[in-house]
């Protein structure tokens, strides 16, 4: 196997299913439950604050219940003890990787367990409920604190980072997801235009699929651990 001097994995929902959070899209994920035109855009925070923490916060506390699982930590391993440069970038708003001690890490869809003030843009951490009357830690102000979540319409974060990244990497690594939403549907593209190899480690076949040059399908807890120690063994 080939020594690869950038590598990217891409990680979804599906890395994290098997730690017992929901997926999105799959049968019985969470927008089949919900209706995210009243839960995840800056219009329905607008319109109705309450109900939008309601529906966070009860996803926040639900972190407190979970745990990374195999694959979180074989990505761990893979960015301690590889000698390429490792990125990982997630679409996920949970802390599981970080929890596994991955380190060079992205979320860009944000994260649960921070909370940002619309009126200063300071961001902190924030682990229990989110109410519409909270206060900034950083300017004290009342009123104007929001999950660090990045809802529909809004522009993901890092975005310029991952593209300079993308043009360097020669791995592109796809772990549980979806390839359904944009942009991050259309990083194998682009790395595969820079000349990555690209490789699908997911439960299924994706609509993607015909994009990766290597593809492994099953439990994210079995695949991932076994791809990552065939290059840890192979460097």
């Amino acid at each position: 196997m080939t020594l690869y001097q950038n590598i990217i994995i891409l990680t979804g929902a599906g890395i994290s299913a098997e730690s017992g959070l929901a997926t999105f899209r799959n049968k019985g994920g969470i927008w089949k439950k919900y209706d995210l035109m009243k839960l995840a855009t800056p219009e329905a925070f607008a319109s109705n604050p309450d109900l939008v923490h309601e529906f966070y916060n009860a996803r926040r506390s639900g972190l407190k219940k979970v745990n990374p699982n195999a694959a979180h930590y074989a990505l761990a391993r893979l960015d301690e003890k590889y000698p390429g440069n490792i990125t990982l970038i997630t679409q996920n708003v949970d802390p599981l990787h970080e929890r596994a001690g991955s380190r060079n890490l992205l979320h860009m869809h944000g994260e649960l367990n921070k909370a940002r003030c619309v009126s200063c843009h300071s961001i902190c951490p924030w682990f229990n409920d989110l109410f519409s009357q909270s206060i900034c830690p950083g300017c004290g102000k009342a009123g104007n604190m929001r999950p660090h979540i990045v809802w529909f319409g809004e522009i993901p974060f890092h975005i310029e980072q991952i593209n300079i990244r993308l043009a360097q990497c020669d791995l592109f690594i796809s772990i549980g997801t979806s390839g359904n939403v944009y942009p991050a549907a259309g990083f194998v593209q682009a790395a595969q235009d820079f000349g990555a190899e690209t490789v699908e480690l997911n439960l299924e076949p994706t609509d993607s699929r015909n994009l990766f040059s290597v593809a492994h399908y099953g439990k994210a807890t079995e695949i991932v651990p076994e791809y990552v120690a065939d290059l840890i063994r192979q460097e």
